[in-house]
């Protein structure tokens, strides 16, 4: 199992730009799939954006042309540059690595987008 860790959250106001971080704690092989996911109290968590071996990325509708999912190959590291936030991003973010076949996911991170 892979621990995941997950940080960058924080309190930002409207227009504002975040960028989250997530990486496996310890050492893992090869280039895995890795999502974002969010969830707000009160509703159903959902993918926010995500990225493939092959360097694919797909986006939530409502998240295309502000948010971009990266990856930094040396360190394992995957990065959600969000921009134009808006107060409906609001939630607690989560990040999956998935890796052997099973979804590894973290504690998540809150982002507060309010003036």
């Amino acid at each position: 199992q892979v621990h995941v860790v997950e940080s960058g959250g924080g309190l930002v106001q409207p227009g504002g730009s975040l960028r989250l971080s997530c990486e496996p704690s310890g050492r893992i092989s090869g280039i895995n799939p890795v999502a974002w996911h969010r969830q707000s109290p009160g509703k159903q968590r959902e993918l926010v954006a995500g990225i493939y071996p092959n360097g694919a990325t797909k986006y939530a509708d409502s998240v295309k042309g502000r948010f971009t999912i990266s990856r930094d190959n040396r360190k394992s590291t995957v990065y959600l540059q969000m921009n134009s936030l808006k107060p409906e991003d609001t939630a607690v973010y989560y990040c999956m690595i998935f890796y052997w076949g099973r979804e590894n996911w973290g504690q998540g991170t809150q982002v507060t987008v309010s003036s």
